[in-house]
């Protein structure tokens, strides 16, 4: 319950990026283009892992469960994001943005656990071949994904819980983009330690020890690939799995960033640019890095681009 001597907040107001229209106007072009090349990007990854026959394997169900999640993602806060730079109502009701940060908290814990399952599959693939399918069978692959989805699930649940019975009675202005986790504990007006706490607890477990199991996984493979007696069959062999290590890397490293480091570090400015990167960068390069690195998806792509040519 709020103090009797404060209004208790119905709604947050978003600061503004900046004062000058012409930054926000800039802003808002280069976001959306951004986000279009993020929806567009991972569409054409869901399409040609649908209809590609040659791409029914374990590793292209989770990258397209990987570029559904990504969609979700970015989705949670870029729209609202793109009418805050150009809007002069910048506000966001007390429920939209519960709403808002417990889909973004569900996303985001869904892909960490979701890395750390194809981590486990390239693993399976390398150190494994022979017992490849049988071990990453339909329902196998099935099962790690409703798991990822689940523990989002009441992972997010737990996060927005503990961030949304504490209470607001003023001020009500988030210095940030979108409805964040270490911008609206600064805006509760009672002791927040316990939350922090507790939050801070589910957050190391629910990024770190998928983040153990993606190291575990990948300390196995560079084993296994340093066993390969050709360089040829190293490279060959280790380029099946760099696509996902390059994701975990961003990924990861702009969560570890953004919400494991010392809170006498945190600085409002530098928290907006990584939450821009985390937030916008991030799944737009994924789709990317995945068609550009992978040859059966740029050979797919090629396929299904010569067929419309030539309809």
């Amino acid at each position: 319950m709020a103090n009797e001597n404060h209004t208790v907040v119905t709604q947050f107001l978003f600061m503004s990026f900046s004062e000058f229209l012409e930054v926000r106007v800039s802003l808002f072009f280069l976001v959306l283009v951004l986000y279009l090349i993020t929806l567009m990007g991972n569409i054409v990854i869901i399409t040609i892992t649908v209809v590609d026959p040659a791409l029914c394997s374990p590793m292209y169900f989770f990258l397209r469960n990987l570029s559904f999640l990504e969609i979700g993602y970015t989705s949670s806060t870029i729209p609202k994001m793109l009418v805050n730079f150009l809007s002069e109502d910048k506000s966001i009701s007390f429920l939209g943005c519960a709403t808002q940060m417990y889909f973004f908290s569900l996303l985001g814990i869904t892909e960490c656990c979701l890395l750390a399952a194809m981590a486990y599959d390239r693993y399976v693939a390398i150190c494994h071949p022979l017992r490849y399918m049988a071990m990453m069978s339909r329902g196998v692959c099935l099962q790690l994904s409703a798991v990822s989805w689940i523990i989002g699930m009441l992972v997010a649940l737990g996060q927005t819980t503990f961030i949304f019975t504490l209470p607001y009675c003023g001020p009500n202005r988030i210095n940030h983009f979108f409805c964040d986790l270490p911008p609206l504990l600064k805006l509760a007006c009672a002791d927040t330690y316990r939350n922090e706490v507790a939050v801070y607890t589910i957050t190391v477990i629910f990024i770190m020890v998928p983040f153990q199991l993606i190291l575990v996984s990948y300390v196995r493979i560079l084993y296994t690939i340093f066993k390969i007696p050709s360089a040829a069959g190293r490279s060959k062999t280790f380029s099946t799995c760099s696509s996902h290590l390059i994701v975990v890397t961003l990924f990861y490293g702009t969560a570890i960033v953004t919400y494991l480091r010392p809170k006498s570090s945190y600085s409002r400015d530098t928290d907006k640019l990584l939450s821009l990167f985390y937030a916008v960068v991030c799944p737009m390069l994924n789709p990317l890095i995945y068609s550009l690195r992978n040859k059966e998806v740029k050979k797919a792509l090629r396929s299904v681009m010569t067929r419309k040519i030539f309809i």
